[in-house]
């Protein structure tokens, strides 16, 4: 049985927009993140729409931020086509 905290990630967009409901739920402001992360408010409005364009060390910082951890695994079953954004 799956975890329901654990969300697949399949594209950059995916990812974009669990950054940001998790930055929602902790209750932080964009402004807030990028305090913690040593960027504008408008790269973190940004980057929240734009996920390919994170840094491997800036997720990591995110994901510290607004409570998250980034966990690699094989996956159970076929992939999906990947998406033309790849």
């Amino acid at each position: 049985m799956r975890d329901l905290t654990t969300q697949p990630l399949f594209t950059a967009a995916q990812l974009g927009l669990l950054l940001k409901a998790a930055r929602k739920r902790r209750k932080l402001t964009q402004a807030q993140v990028a305090g913690r992360l040593g960027l504008s408010q408008n790269r973190v409005s940004h980057l929240e729409l734009h996920a390919d364009e994170l840094s491997f060390k800036q997720l990591l910082g995110w994901c510290a931020t607004v409570g998250l951890e980034l966990h690699l695994a094989e996956r159970e079953a076929p992939a999906p086509e990947p998406a033309a954004e790849w």
